[in-house]
């Protein structure tokens, strides 16, 4: 009951206080982690020792965060520890956040300023802004709602409900680390191999269980074809079934060419329907926000079926 109560106080606070400006707890870890890059990365052409080295960063970045979040919870009563429970998990979800970057991107569309909405898709997509039209910024944006909803709100809450405040840091430290050394780079593609398979792992079931709630709250058989068909394809293992899922869902169709700076990228194409739009932007953003809400009915029902069976003669 306790864990419940903490979700829906953490989802509460992100939606009054949005993603902290200054101090976020990730941008110091991420501080952390460029400087133990910078001093242990000394062998990139290496396979061997790169990725030993690169193991040995992740466990130096994150056995302490975890130890002290254990500690805690030995040392703090239940109450004050929900506390903690709470605040932890909002650092992690990024819900406000998240809505507040894609809207920056539809409403540009939707007042054709094509301009402005090429540097905001720029500020959550790594690809080549400045080459993308219309249909190319309403993909992008579409892409990054349903894919950092898996990552940054469906997981950590996956990850709290398993394991607690030890289980939602280790999740959103190793995706920062291998969203910070995960590249297939001559500089990375050893180092951060730890980082980028712990981070997979991780992901695995909360990656199918987003792609399932998509799936669910949109065109049902859509989903699931697509998610069925479409997301062996792709080249990540839990990115596929999230936006196969989440287009199929949506009835529109992502994927396809992208530009980045090393050049066009050909991928394959995801869902069916209408082109992106900035339309499409506002409808992933709603069916992320539906998600969050099944979740948290689900985890509800779930709670006061098991306090009335406690409590039950």
């Amino acid at each position: 009951m306790l864990a419940v109560t903490a979700c829906f106080i953490a989802v509460v606070l992100d939606r009054w206080l949005g993603e902290p400006r200054r101090w976020h707890p990730l941008v110091g870890f991420g501080h952390v982690a460029a400087f133990l890059e910078q001093r242990m990365n000394r062998l990139p052409e290496r396979m061997a020792g790169s990725m030993v080295l690169g193991f040995l960063a992740l466990l130096i970045a994150v056995i302490p965060v975890l130890a002290a979040a254990e500690w805690l919870r030995w040392w703090l009563g239940n109450w004050e520890y929900l506390l903690v429970q709470a605040v932890v998990l909002y650092f992690a979800l990024s819900i406000r956040g998240l809505t507040e970057h894609g809207r920056a991107v539809s409403d540009a569309l939707h007042g054709g300023d094509l301009e402005n909405a090429r540097e905001q898709v720029g500020r959550i997509v790594s690809r080549d802004a400045a080459a993308l039209d219309d249909n190319g910024i309403a993909i992008a944006a579409t892409e990054s709602m349903l894919e950092n909803g898996a990552d940054a709100v469906f997981a950590s809450l996956f990850w709290f409900l398993v394991a607690g405040v030890p289980g939602v840091l280790l999740h959103r430290l190793v995706n920062t680390l291998d969203a910070m050394w995960g590249y297939r780079t001559d500089r990375y593609q050893y180092f951060g191999r730890a980082a980028a398979r712990l981070d997979d792992v991780l992901n695995w079931v909360p990656a199918r269980l987003t792609a399932l709630t998509y799936s669910l709250l949109g065109d049902v058989r859509g989903g699931f074809r697509c998610w069925r068909a479409q997301a062996p394809a792709w080249d990540s293992p839990n990115a596929g079934p999230v936006m196969a899922a989440g287009a199929g869902a949506l009835s529109v169709v992502l994927g396809g060419p992208a530009p980045y700076a090393s050049g066009i990228k050909q991928r394959p194409v995801l869902g069916e329907g209408e082109p992106a739009s900035a339309e499409t932007i506002d409808a992933a953003i709603q069916l992320v926000h539906r998600g969050v809400w099944l979740w948290l009915g689900l985890l509800a029902a779930v709670a006061i079926i098991g306090w009335i069976t406690s409590t039950a003669p």
